[in-house]
């Protein structure tokens, strides 16, 4: 018998990658599988993929009953995540892959939430320094945004060394569909999203860039973080591509030296790949895995540390993050379930 663990908004992309990646873990198994307007119905119906969970249904959102798993995972929108974890005991471990307890300014929260902020929970990225004992030691997780993981990767090394500014941050952030959920949308519809690239919610409104500059916040000593950050939505299923630049602290700065940063802080990390040099990321190359690839350049024309982040956007960047976080608080081990490896073509 493995590690009985519940899933509540089960019937989504991310539940659904939550799923698959429980039913291949070595020590986890499905408990209860919540999805409030699907109970009842045939997990394989929303998640033809998942052949292993052939005969079970989700079920109603009943926060006792996710009680009986030993841990659960939230993958509800953040108003409806916040309201479920309420309910739910203190001593049963909860990972959230919603917004819902990432932040730790209230006054952050309000501009971009129209919620109540319900608290702030251990951030879980492990690849943060000291972090992976932060989420080891507790209780309640918050997993963190797919953008705010591409971002948070490729620039918080180069801030802690003091190569780049963070007063100055720029971040253009591509994203498949399924980045938006699965509720249907006009705007996601195949014929409006093939062919056509866009972009949304500019001009500093997007929900992630207030999470992005808290952790570079940490990670540049407390210094103040200003991000302007823009995401385009791409014609493609899952991926994301974030092109990350800042000023650069020294004109002399090279490629080499912010390279040197990167793999200081990643060479010893299963999941976060610092490419050879001269090979730039692609989305296709992390599709399915839990892996993060980056890479670096100096732009000496500009004055600017240039950063490129590939990742999958339901896998490293939501449920294989939020499973790696289950993993440590757990005491497994934390690569546990998870690939570096993406699938191809």
């Amino acid at each position: 018998m493995g590690v009985r663990v519940a899933v509540a908004g089960a019937s989504g992309y991310a539940g659904g990658e939550l799923l698959r990646i429980i039913t291949g873990h070595p020590d986890l198994e499905a408990g209860p599988l919540a999805a409030a307007t699907s109970a009842g119905t045939p997990v394989t119906q929303a998640h033809p993929h998942l052949a292993l969970l052939e005969g079970s249904a989700f079920e109603a959102m009943d926060p006792a009953r996710l009680a009986t798993a030993d841990l659960v995972f939230l993958a509800l929108p953040h108003d409806e995540s916040a309201a479920v974890s309420a309910g739910l005991p203190d001593e049963v471990p909860v990972v959230d892959l919603s917004a819902s307890f990432r932040l730790a300014d209230p006054r952050a929260w309000s501009v971009y939430y129209p919620t109540p902020h319900a608290g702030q929970w251990c951030y879980g990225l492990p690849e943060l320094p000291g972090a992976r004992e932060r989420i080891a030691g507790a209780r309640r997780v918050a997993a963190p945004g797919c953008y705010a993981t591409a971002a948070i990767l490729a620039l918080a090394p180069l801030l802690a060394a003091g190569l780049a500014d963070p007063g100055d941050i720029v971040i253009v952030a591509a994203s498949g569909a399924s980045g938006a959920g699965r509720s249907p949308s006009a705007a996601l519809l195949g014929t409006e999203v093939m062919g056509s690239m866009s972009a949304y919610q500019a001009g500093g409104t997007h929900r992630h860039t207030p999470e992005i500059e808290q952790a570079l916040r940490a990670t540049a000593g407390g210094a103040d973080v200003v991000v302007s950050f823009t995401p385009v939505l791409a014609p493609m299923s899952r991926g994301i591509l974030a092109t990350c630049t800042a000023r650069l602290c020294q004109p002399d700065t090279t490629t080499a030296d912010l390279r040197a940063a990167l793999a200081a802080a990643y060479d010893d990390e299963p999941f976060v790949r610092l490419l050879p040099e001269g090979r730039w990321p692609a989305t296709a190359a992390t599709t399915g895995g839990n892996a993060a690839h980056l890479q670096a350049a100096a732009d000496a024309h500009a004055g600017r540390a240039v950063v490129v982040a590939a990742l999958d956007n339901l896998g490293k960047g939501a449920a294989g993050q939020a499973v790696q976080a289950a993993n440590l608080m757990l005491g497994l081990p934390e690569t546990a379930g998870l690939s570096a490896q993406g699938v191809a073509p």
